[in-house]
């Protein structure tokens, strides 16, 4: 099920437990009218208005709000998975603790192909944050399945390039995660049957990854124009 709607008003409306697993990739209110490199090409930081903090009254707020219905829709047991960077990802950890979740893991996306600086005066960013978190103890954590990726225990950072060019066929998202990051944690912590939501589906990789790997899925997105790139994604695969 996709809906183009806000994604705060489409939570309140889904009854207690329903949920086996969550993905949120929110707003990391990086656009500060900065530049960054794209494709070898300096470009603007900005994503849309939806990542700017002067359009949110109150962030700290908005945050505590999601999830706490995040919190009250996940079954026991469930797992949530949260992006961020350190703009967002501390406010995340301290909303998650005040709800109720029991944080898991913070495991590191380390991004094997970064884009150069443009200012030479740091180091290079090259990673963001996941956390993982369950309501109450997890039920679920395909432990082997895990084991067979490299033959041995997985660690908490994972080296995971960027998006591919043909996971973009169907139109641009900014932030856009790849497969196979989310192929990774639907995979973990979930299983065949059950129902995952991404509150902040964007152009749709978490419910077309789910799609294949034979879960059920909710993808709530509020810009008209990712909802069509998600949705024209999602209904090329075969049910």
């Amino acid at each position: 099920m996709l809906l183009n709607r806000d994604c705060i008003n489409v939570l309140k409306k889904i009854k207690d437990n329903k949920i086996d697993l969550i993905f949120a990739d929110p707003p990391y209110f990086l656009s500060n009218n900065g530049l960054t490199i794209h494709s070898g090409k300096i470009v603007s930081v900005n994503k849309g208005e939806w990542d700017k903090k002067e359009n949110y009254k109150d962030i700290h707020l908005f945050t505590k709000t999601w999830i706490k219905e995040c919190y009250r829709i996940l079954k026991i047991g469930g797992s949530i998975w949260i992006s961020g960077t350190q703009h967002n990802i501390f406010d995340i950890r301290e909303a998650l603790i005040e709800m109720g979740f029991k944080i898991q893991n913070i495991v590191i996306w380390h991004k094997i192909d970064p884009p150069p600086l443009i200012f030479k005066n740091k180091f290079k960013f090259s990673y963001e944050f996941i956390i993982w978190a369950c309501k109450d103890r997890c039920k679920t954590f395909n432990y082997q399945d895990m084991y067979k990726v490299d033959n041995e225990e997985m660690h908490d950072v994972w080296n995971i390039q960027a998006v591919k060019m043909n996971e973009k066929k169907f139109g641009y998202h900014p932030t856009q995660k790849p497969e196979e990051l989310l192929d990774r944690i639907i995979k973990a912590t979930s299983n065949e049957g059950d129902m995952v939501l991404d509150p902040f589906m964007g152009s749709g990789t978490t419910c077309f990854v789910a799609k294949k790997l034979k879960r059920n899925f909710i993808g709530i997105e509020k810009n008209p124009e990712y909802y069509k790139i998600a949705k024209q994604r999602i209904d090329s695969l075969k049910s």
